[in-house]
């Protein structure tokens, strides 16, 4: 029997973390060690933050969670985010969704999460209460008997978590899937179901669905400070509750009953409560859970001194003109009758932030209409550290703007200390604003990007060629990928022609670096294709013109060696082959469709496929595959090949080990040292080493980590700490073949980290890749640009869910009004190229030879020219001798010929002048045996060059 006013006698049992590394180790470290310095990629941003929390005591203290990659820390000096959880491990890699943020508004030195990333089987642990006395340098957890949803529906809402403002001994957290009101009176070390609490939240959006059939629960709790004093718990507790029927609870004896508060509307989902100094709660309302979904709702002012209630919407749920709910809602501390309060989800043409500076008598809009499709704007937006966050809009159709201020807005704060700062969440970045006020005089605000240091993405592939000027390339979810022609640098565009979406695979050719190759979700429906291709390294990139038959997504492709065909295993569709850039896909035999594919970095007519503990070997250039006889080898994994050398291939399987093949795939040999290898790959050998580094995420002794071997897997040298570990990592991994040391990992949440040997300088000659057609016809593919007519716009959400850590809610924004496309190219063009015949010139010039990468038997080296005279040099021609026996097998970006040891390469004809001051690149495959000296001197044009040292 329950008995009202009492607290659930048997409190949660104490799980310790005695330091910021999240796990301890089962068994002893026997592998060696090595240390190393882990930096993430800039891209700041590119993920959903559904929760910004100012402290209400210590100016600049902010902190952000995100909903599948950790917390962060405000850094007021820098001006950029931190991550609190780069400790959490593979095993537990559920911690990186935080369903609530809380910090102290009397101690500011105590920060709570509630983290957990799913509610359902996708996930097997239950989830956590990790408090800190050091604002999240290190932390200490309490488990909980159930699950908690950072990345579930209804994660917007909130916060959960809550601190009495007059004892922060005790804290209120509200649960999902129906586990009710739980309290802590001990800082959170331990808690307790309030088993008065009487209504655990019964709103489901898809009963029975695999992700929308939970309840989020109950939602939030909001402290009336006036009613208690300094060392004195609060009475008057607000509590908001997933039920549209009865939605707001309170209590007035610190949390021991609770009653639903008379008058309150109902219909609608209340997803935050914000109490503003004179007394008013202000409720924003929702007909969804959101983040993505809403089309309806309300805003509610609750007098909390006479009970009154007030609709203050200001588009109210009675209009024909609503077609969103409401989700962030911030009050001005410093002026409490000033609120503002954010659409969920007005998808088209942007969202909408509204204000009120009367208590919500009257509102004011960021955009207003004006004579359609013209627009009114209250801001102008500044995107200039994040220029990618146009998305590839780079010819706007009013009235969608190039740069949209947001989507799935459910947070919006203004600081507390300072009127004139806002921040608020978005599906891709946090936004913010240092002028706020000038929105009042009637001036406009500028909005800027505030994501710095937050890195969000989830990766789904990446690669790093062996020449260019880009040393990585990243596949990722949502916001598509990028070149990344400067990892400490944000960088300027995002993959955009086309934009798939998520770009689920992408390859170079090993022989031709820049040519790459990338596959995406795409929207076959809407004719957007999933496949794109590059001759210059990313700088200029074009869509395949079709698709496999019955494409549902992107998969993985493979590149041949030379570039002279793809091979691509989409899922739902055949793995197939094309020699056409995409215009036409033909079915390969012999290897089941959702095999993971990969090329030999050799043979360009040689690829692998890996399916059902199965490893297929095609050598007609993907026409065919061959199920290898090999038996035993693990039932799920990834398949890659070594560059330099044909027929080395490693099957990094995740169900068991590491498999390393000779003989293209024959036969395997399994790494008796290694115990699990998420993913492999390889980067620039050890000095004195011919055979490139492997690296592995994965577990060696028991232990998970990274790891690299510099001896071809006999022997593994940890290379990540406790402290550095980032969850789930299982992906993408890829050494850096001109950096000895330096490896890329792909994360789930975490974006892209990369390590460097502790104390090292990395040094890397960069090649400048400008390959081009010479000859032959172009094909222009049309281009259409959708003219939005009328109609309303509704977000359709697609799932994918693996065993693992994937991110499994994206919105997909759907059009449903009539769309006018307008042709903007001619289709097929053809145009001829022709080399224009120019005088060779005299040549003062200097050569810098730099050998990329090297290996047992072969070597690639790329050269560059430079023209240190006064004039333009036209027709080039460099030769020089080999001291030893190398062979130069083929060259990019010019023409070789060799007699003997003699070696002559000339221009390509688009390359043909280097102007003064100019240089002229390439770079060739060779093989050698004994020592690979470099040429001693070179001759241009007859005239000879200085030598680089």
């Amino acid at each position: 029997m329950r008995f009202p006013g009492k607290v659930a006698a048997v409190a949660l049992a104490v799980g310790m973390l005695p330091s910021i590394a999240g796990l301890a180790h089962a068994a002893p470290l026997h592998v060696a060690s090595t240390p190393y310095s882990w930096k993430n990629v800039e891209i700041a941003g590119g993920g959903f933050v559904p929760g910004i929390i100012f402290n209400t005591k210590e100016k600049d203290l902010i902190y952000a969670r995100t909903d599948i990659g950790g917390a962060y820390r405000w850094d007021p000096a820098a001006k950029r985010w931190v991550q609190l959880l780069n400790w959490v491990g593979a095993a537990e890699w559920g911690l990186s969704g935080i369903s609530s943020l809380a910090t102290d508004p009397v101690d500011p030195n105590r920060v709570y999460l509630a983290a957990g990333t799913y509610t359902n089987s996708w996930e097997s642990t239950n989830g956590a209460i990790l408090r800190s006395t050091d604002r999240g340098n290190t932390w200490q957890r309490t488990s909980l008997p159930f699950k908690l949803g950072g990345n579930m529906p209804g994660r917007g809402m909130g916060e959960r978590l809550a601190i009495d403002p007059n004892k922060n001994n005790i804290i209120f957290f509200g649960a999902p899937s129906g586990n009710g009101l739980w309290k802590s009176s001990d800082y959170g070390v331990t808690w307790a179901k309030v088993t008065s609490f009487p209504n655990p939240g019964n709103y489901i959006a898809v009963p029975g669905d695999a992700y929308q059939g939970d309840t989020p629960g109950v939602l939030w709790e909001t402290f009336v400070p006036s009613t208690g004093a300094a060392g004195s718990a609060t009475q008057t507790i607000y509590a908001g509750v997933a039920d549209t029927a009865s939605s707001i609870y309170r209590s007035t004896d610190g949390g021991a009953t609770w009653a639903a508060v008379a008058g309150q509307p109902t219909g609608f989902l209340p997803h935050h409560g914000v109490l503003a100094a004179d007394g008013n709660l202000y409720i924003s309302y929702s007909n969804g859970g959101g983040p993505y979904d809403g089309t309806s709702g309300d805003v509610w002012k609750l007098n909390t001194a006479t009970g009154a209630w007030t609709r203050i919407s200001p588009v109210p749920s009675t209009s024909s003109d609503l077609y969103y709910g409401y989700g962030g809602i911030a009050v001005d501390a410093q002026h409490p009758q000033t609120i503002m309060v954010a659409a969920l989800n007005s998808w088209w043409p942007d969202t909408i932030i509204f204000r009120s500076t009367d208590a919500g008598a009257t509102w004011t809009r960021i955009w207003d209409w004006t004579s359609y499709p013209s627009r009114s704007l209250r801001y102008t937006m500044d995107i200039s550290s994040s220029p990618w966050l146009n998305f590839g809009n780079t010819n706007p159709v009013d009235p969608v703007p190039a740069v949209k201020l947001g989507w799935m807005v459910e947070d919006l704060e203004i600081d507390p200390f300072n009127s004139d700062r806002m921040m608020y969440g978005t599906g891709a970045t946090i936004y913010g604003t240092d002028n706020l006020t000038n929105w009042d005089a009637g001036t406009k605000i500028t909005i800027k990007p505030v994501a710095h240091g937050i890195e969000e993405t989830a990766v789904l592939d990446l690669v790093s060629p062996p020449s260019g000027t880009a040393h990585l390339y990243s596949a990722l979810g949502d916001i598509g990928g990028f070149r990344h022609d400067d990892l400490t640098k944000v960088p300027s565009a995002m993959y955009s022609i086309p934009f798939a979406g998520s770009n689920t695979s992408i390859d170079y050719a090993e022989l031709k670096p820049e040519f790459l190759v990338r596959v995406g979700n795409g929207d076959t429906a809407s004719g957007v294709q999933s496949s794109a291709f590059t001759y210059d390294a990313g700088g200029n990139w074009f869509k395949g013109n079709s698709d496999p038959s019955g494409i549902s997504g992107g998969g993985t492709v493979a590149a041949a060696a030379d570039a002279s065909r793809v091979v691509w295993a989409p899922v739902g569709a055949s793995v197939s082959y094309s020699t056409d850039n995409g215009n036409t896909w033909i079915a390969a035999t012999g290897i089941p469709s959702g095999a993971q594919v990969a090329s030999d970095r050799v043979n360009p007519k040689k690829f692998y496929g890996f399916a059902n503990g199965t490893v297929y070997v095609s050598t007609n250039g993907g026409v065919s595959f061959t199920a290898s006889a090999q038996a035993g080898l693990a039932t799920a994994g990834k398949v890659k090949a070594v560059p330099g050398i044909e027929g080395d291939v490693w099957l990094a399987g995740t169900t068991g080990g590491l498999w390393h093949s000779t003989d293209s795939g024959a036969t395997f040999t399994k790494l008796a040292n290694v115990d699990a290898a998420d993913v492999v790959g390889f980067g620039k050998a050890a000095p004195g080493q011919s055979y490139m580094a492997i690296y592995i995420s994965g577990k060696i002794d028991g232990v998970a980590g990274f790891f690299r071997s510099d001896d071809g897997g006999a022997s593994w040298l940890r290379i990540n700490d406790d402290q550095h570990q980032y969850a789930s990592t299982n992906t993408a991994i890829t050494g850096d073949p001109r950096i000895y040391g330096r490896v890329y990992i792909g994360t789930n949440g975490y974006g892209i980290v990369y390590g460097d040997i502790a104390g090292s300088t990395p040094t890397s000659t960069p090649v400048t890749s400008t390959a081009t057609p010479t000859g032959g016809t172009r094909t222009a593919t049309p281009t259409y640009t959708a003219t939005p007519t009328g109609g309303t716009r509704t977000a359709t959400p697609t799932y994918t869910a693996t065993t693992t850590a994937t991110r499994t809610a994206t919105a997909t924004a759907t059009r449903t009004a009539t769309l006018t496309p307008t042709r903007t190219a001619t289709a097929t063009p053809t145009v001829t190229l022709t080399p224009t015949a120019v005088t060779p010139g005299t040549a003062s010039c200097q050569v810098t030879y730099t050998v990329a990468s090297q290996w047992g038997s072969g070597f690639i080296a790329d050269v560059v020219v430079k023209n240190t005279g006064s004039t333009a040099i036209s027709s080039w021609s460099l030769s020089w001798a080999f001291p030893g026996d190398q062979q130069v097998s083929n060259s990019w970006n010019a023409v070789s010929s060799q007699t003997g040891a003699g070696v002559v390469m000339t221009n390509a004809g688009w390359n043909s002048t280097i102007a003064a001051g100019g240089t002229a690149t390439f770079g060739f495959q060779a093989s050698y045996s004994g020592t690979n000296t470099a040429p001693a001197s070179f001759t241009l044009n007859g005239t000879a060059c200085t030598v680089a040292p």
